[in-house]
């Protein structure tokens, strides 16, 4: 097959023609990303493609320093060509990896370059893309206009005064929606140095005298009211491995008040005070009919000396195992019996705990269709045999046709491309069931799936 051909990953007739027919045009929700709302307030324009794909893409960091590339060349002072160059240099020995596919269908997508990306093309790409980055059809709303986006939800802290999202709402021709999502780590991650420290931005947010864990509770109480009043429909949590052990409130009020006091918090501990803020945030989520996103198994910060140097979120992370994801049926089963259990959408960044999931949610289902959701193939799992795999496993052990699909998970504007990727994948393993017999050529059967899992599921789920 011709590299990047419009067949790309579509294996037979069949998988090109329900991409073409079903897939390929449907709108975007992107109901999880952390792209920065106030550069689509401002419709931030980049000056060239390494502020546009480098700037704070850890992805693309990890591979360069895989590559052997000078930290000066990925997170230093090197000039933008210098970063990119080194970038490009580093792509044509990532065969298999998704960023290769990813970067290419990006620059045939937004800028109609269908060449290769090297050391030798490095020049005239950045070149080329620089002029077209200067034209006002490249500003970041246009981008999100471009890429057919129809809503957007980023990731914004309980303490966040979410003025740009207040200040997007007033627009009337924007073309999209631009939602919060709550992200409350810092108010549940208690083990942490910082949490005396975010204990006191919060209170200063929220108004409220936080000095003990009902106040903590009072003042989140006050956000997530005020972000349900923004528009807010789903949270998100991240947490380092599966969690539940029973705390009272006298136990969460000592283990606050050591935190507040900088004493040393200890590991069951924290999985108590997290347990107990966990479940309180669940019992609000489902008051307000949101969903709650939960990511787990990320091992974070673990090359202390860059840690050091660079801070979270700068490539040093990896999959974590959890030893007890028991643990996740009864944080589930906990919810479920006091009628507080919100919809949910459960993440692993270990793909052997697809199958686990899946089970686990199916003994809480009911009420409405697919209302908990394992989440979409994540992080280190958004490759070709990673999605593939997340979707033969939805298949075997759940229902595919309520599945609420893909998500960027990214801070890039042209990341849009992965939603693409996943389509055709996805159309891929619907033709190949039908073309092994296990699945009829009923056309208005196929249609429906493909369309939900691309866009009405997730619509009809969320919003």
């Amino acid at each position: 097959m011709e590299f990047l051909s419009e067949d790309l990953l579509l294996t037979s007739p069949l998988s090109r023609r329900l991409y073409q027919a079903y897939a390929k045009d449907m709108p975007i929700i992107d109901y999880h990303c952390h792209i920065n709302p106030h550069d689509i307030l401002k419709d931030k324009k980049f000056e060239n493609i390494t502020q546009l794909w480098l700037y704070g893409d850890h992805y693309k960091w990890r591979l360069m320093r895989n590559c052997g590339v000078e930290e000066k060349y990925i997170t230093g002072d090197a000039g933008d060509f210098e970063k990119f160059e080194a970038f490009a240099k580093c792509l044509p020995r990532c065969i298999g990896n998704p960023i290769y596919i990813w970067c290419h269908m990006e620059l045939k997508r937004y800028f109609g370059y269908d060449g290769e990306i090297n050391g030798e093309t490095a020049r005239h790409i950045f070149d080329f893309t620089r002029e077209k980055l200067a034209l006002t059809e490249f500003s970041v709303r246009n981008i999100i206009r471009r890429s057919k986006v129809e809503l957007i939800c980023t990731t914004d802290d309980p303490a966040d005064d979410l003025s740009a999202h207040i200040e997007l709402a007033k627009e009337k021709d924007l073309g999209f929606k631009v939602l919060p999502s709550f992200r409350p780590d810092k108010a549940i991650h208690v083990e942490k140095k910082d949490f005396p420290e975010y204990v006191e931005k919060l209170a200063k947010t929220s108004q409220v005298v936080i000095d003990g864990v009902e106040a903590l509770k009072e003042a989140l109480s006050k956000r997530l009211d005020f972000f349900n009043r923004q528009g807010c429909k789903v949270s998100d949590h991240a947490l380092d491995s599966y969690i539940y052990s029973e705390c009272t409130c006298e136990e969460a009020e000592e283990i606050f008040r050591k935190a507040m006091a900088r004493q040393p918090i200890d590991e069951l501990e924290a999985e108590k005070f997290q347990t107990y803020m966990l479940l309180f945030f669940a019992a609000k989520y489902a008051e307000y009919g949101w969903g709650m996103q939960l990511h787990y198994n990320c091992l974070r910060n673990n090359n202390s000396v860059m840690f050091e140097k660079l801070g979270p979120d700068t490539g040093f992370d990896c999959i974590n195992c959890s030893p007890s994801p028991a643990k996740l049926a009864r944080l589930l089963d906990a919810l479920y019996k006091e009628g507080k259990l919100p919809k949910t959408i459960v993440y692993s960044l270990d793909p052997n705990d697809d199958k686990m999931i899946n089970t686990v949610i199916n003994c809480f289902q009911g009420g409405a269709t697919g209302k908990l959701q394992h989440g979409s193939a994540w992080w280190f799992n958004d490759t070709k045999g990673g999605m593939t795999a997340h979707l033969s496993t939805l298949a075997e052990y759940s229902v595919l046709g309520n599945f609420i699909g893909m998500l960027t998970d990214s801070r890039s504007f042209t990341s849009y491309i992965r939603h693409d990727y996943f389509r055709r994948l996805l159309c891929d393993f619907v033709a190949n069931q039908v073309n092994s017999g296990e699945y009829p050529a009923g056309e208005a059967s196929l249609k429906a799936l493909i369309e939900n899992i691309c866009y009405y599921n997730v619509k009809n789920y969320l919003f």
